[in-house]
């Protein structure tokens, strides 16, 4: 696994890291689906057949290790100006960190426990916060991510704004809440939230009716119910009872500027379920993530995709939810087969997705 993330750091020396720029006001572009995904699959593949967005050399990503007992594991990929900043930071806060410029690596948070390791990355975030060296940093959140070693175990946690700046695996949930209309096109209609003018990041843009990223410990379901009473105000007995998972879609996302920091390495799973509600459940905002919900047809949401009105990885989730309701077919979206196998690339880094065999469909 380290010497094939090793080598993805070489190939794309002269790829990245920018991505092809959305201009979310204007709408007078039309989005296919595949630019959706072209906005979120964005770090570039080994297969030359795959074409992602990328321009303007910057150099080559470093790999962020971690040496167990078998060997060294690769645990995300890491920015050269990340990794710049991290030298000029005291050892007394970072702890011992080695680089190694030729093979473009990086050992870090080397601690004997877990407990040790998540102190190095706390101080760290704490320490480049204070200082305000990144701008994904004024997002904090105060919400601890997990990192995981080999064989799935966990090895550190790290604050979910900072958890970016070294590339790590991210994992989050998606719910998709619709009910059953006889009069409206296939037969469904989507709850579609519009997320609030004050979110930190993505303010203002059509999102999944329920998403929420997965902290450290949290089983993925419990996070669904959770994130569906906060965001709106689902009865927990109907999610509980009536929600149903599906499996996951996997990506790697270079961040634009609406994530909070431009350039940044997003490797994520997201755990998607599906929810049909009563006629009379009406989703309503409570925390205040959401302005406000409305029930959408098929052709609606197809129109706010078209326009990039949609999160970028909420607009791929509605693109999965489409595929398997047979809304997106191969009869009508010609980049079907990429779009399908890109929504299920391989990951390559460690963590619980490993062991479920719907993810994976494409390498890195």
């Amino acid at each position: 696994m380290l010497r094939s993330s090793l080598n993805l750091g070489r190939i794309f020396t002269q790829l990245l890291l920018k991505t092809t720029k959305r201009t979310y006001s204007d709408k007078m572009k039309t989005f296919t689906n595949i630019d959706l995904i072209d906005q979120v699959d964005s770090y570039p593949y080994r297969q030359p057949q795959v074409n992602t967005p990328n321009a303007e050399t910057f150099g080559s990503v470093y790999t962020l290790i971690f040496k167990d007992e078998q060997g060294d594991v690769p645990l995300g990929y890491v920015l050269p100006r990340v990794v710049d900043e991290l030298l000029k930071v005291p050892e007394s806060i970072k702890g011992e960190v080695q680089v190694d410029s030729e093979k473009r690596t990086l050992r870090a948070f080397q601690g004997p426990t877990l407990e040790s390791r998540s102190k190095l990355a706390a101080d760290l975030s704490e320490y480049w916060r204070a200082n305000d060296t990144f701008p994904i940093l004024r997002g904090w959140r105060d919400e601890l991510w997990p990192v995981y070693g080999r064989n799935g175990e966990l090895l550190f946690d790290i604050e979910r704004a900072a958890s970016g700046l070294f590339g790590v695996m991210r994992y989050g949930v998606h719910l998709t809440a619709f009910v059953r209309d006889p009069s409206a096109s296939h037969g469904i209609k989507i709850w579609v939230p519009r997320r609030s003018p004050t979110k930190s990041t993505f303010p203002g843009m059509l999102d999944n009716t329920v998403a929420g990223g997965l902290m450290t410990g949290e089983d993925p379901f419990e996070c669904v119910i959770r994130e569906a009473d906060e965001e709106a105000s689902l009865p927990e007995e109907i999610v509980r009872h009536q929600t149903k998972f599906i499996g996951g879609v996997t990506y790697i996302y270079i961040t634009e500027a609406e994530a909070g920091e431009e350039g940044l390495i997003y490797p994520e799973v997201q755990w998607i379920y599906d929810l049909e509600l009563p006629a009379d459940v009406v989703p309503q905002p409570k925390d205040g993530e959401v302005a406000e919900f409305s029930l959408c047809t098929v052709e609606q949401v197809r129109e706010g995709l078209a326009q990039g009105v949609w999160k970028p990885n909420c607009a791929l989730v509605a693109l999965d939810f489409f595929i398997r309701r047979g809304i997106l077919t191969k009869e009508n979206e010609p980049e079907y087969d990429q779009i399908a196998q890109r929504i299920h690339r391989r990951m390559p880094f460690p963590g619980p997705h490993n062991q479920d065999p719907s993810l994976g469909a494409m390498d890195a």
